[in-house]
C-alpha cells in the first residue's frame, strides 16, 4: 500500500493527512445538518471543529510521542510531521474534551447537552481516521492465521477496516437516536457513546499486531476502555436518576 496519495512538486501528500482532513470536513458538514434540524446557531459548527480539532491533534500527538519517546528524542524534528501519520485516538479523545468544555463554557451552553450534539459527527470523523490508518500503514492488526494454521501469505487483520465499519455504523445510530429521542436527558447519547466505542475497541486490541504499551495483562488502550465504559455506565445511571431536565430540541426557524 503507498502511502503517498499525490506530489506537490517534490513535496509528498500523504493519505492519512487527506483522510484527516475529510475526516473534519465530514464533522463539520455533520454538525451543519444536525444544528439545521435542531435550530442551533450556524456558526456552532465551525467553532466545534475548529477547537475540538486543535485540541485533539495536539492530544492525539503528545500521546504518540509520549509511546515512543526514545524515537522522538533522538529525532525531536519528527514530532511535528503528523501529515506522515502517529496520532493516537485516545490522546486526541482527551484533548478534544478539554477543548470541549471550553466552548460550553464560552457559548454558555450546558455540557451534556452540547455533549450531545458533539459525539454524533465523532464516529463519522474516526471512520475517515482509520481508512487512513490503513491507507498509510500504520496501527495494522496481527498475522491472520490459515485455516490450516498457517499464516496465509503474511496477512494481516485489517482492523483499522474493521474500526472504521464499526464507526460507520455508530455514526448512524447515535444520529438516528439523537433525532428520534422521546424525553432523554442530556447526556444520554454521550453515554450510549461510551457504553459501545470501547468495547469493539477493547476487543480488536487483542488482533493488533504493532506495539503497544502495556499495563500488565492488557494494554494501555484496553485500560483507557474500560475506564470510558465505567464512565458510561456511572453517566447512564446519572442521567435516568439525576432530576435534570430532558434534552431539549427547537425545530429549525423557517428560511
Amino acid at each position: 500500500m503507498n502511502p503517498v496519495c499525490f506530489h506537490i512538486g517534490s513535496h509528498p501528500i500523504y493519505w492519512y493527512g487527506v483522510l484527516m482532513a475529510l475526516a473534519f470536513l465530514a464533522g463539520i458538514s455533520h454538525w451543519q445538518w444536525l444544528g439545521r434540524r435542531t435550530g442551533r446557531d450556524v456558526s456552532l459548527a465551525g467553532d466545534l471543529a475548529f477547537w475540538l480539532m486543535i485540541g485533539g491533534i495536539i492530544g492525539a500527538r503528545i500521546a504518540y510521542v509520549l509511546s515512543n519517546f526514545d524515537y522522538f528524542r533522538a529525532a525531536p524534528g519528527e514530532i511535528i510531521r503528523i501529515d506522515q501519520g502517529g496520532l493516537i485516538y485516545y490522546g486526541g479523545f482527551i484533548g478534544g474534551a478539554i477543548m470541549f468544555f471550553i466552548v460550553a463554557r464560552w457559548r454558555r451552553i450546558n455540557p451534556l447537552d452540547l455533549a450531545d450534539f458533539t459525539i454524533t459527527a465523532l464516529p463519522l470523523g474516526h471512520a475517515f481516521g482509520r481508512v487512513g490508518c490503513f491507507l498509510n500503514g500504520c496501527c495494522g492488526g496481527a498475522l491472520a492465521p490459515h485455516p490450516s494454521g498457517l499464516t496465509c501469505g503474511l496477512a494481516h487483520y485489517p482492523v483499522q477496516l474493521y474500526e472504521a465499519f464499526f464507526n460507520l455504523g455508530l455514526y448512524v445510530f447515535l444520529t438516528w437516536f439523537y433525532l428520534n429521542r422521546r424525553n432523554a436527558r442530556n447526556g444520554t447519547v454521550l453515554a450510549l457513546y461510551l457504553l459501545t466505542y470501547p468495547i469493539i475497541r477493547f476487543l480488536l486490541e487483542f488482533i493488533r499486531g504493532d506495539d503497544r504499551m502495556r499495563l500488565g495483562a492488557l494494554d494501555v488502550a484496553q485500560g483507557i476502555s474500560l475506564i470510558l465504559m465505567t464512565t458510561g455506565l456511572i453517566l447512564w445511571w446519572f442521567v435516568r436518576h439525576h432530576p435534570t431536565p430532558p434534552l431539549k430540541t427547537k425545530s429549525a426557524p423557517p428560511p
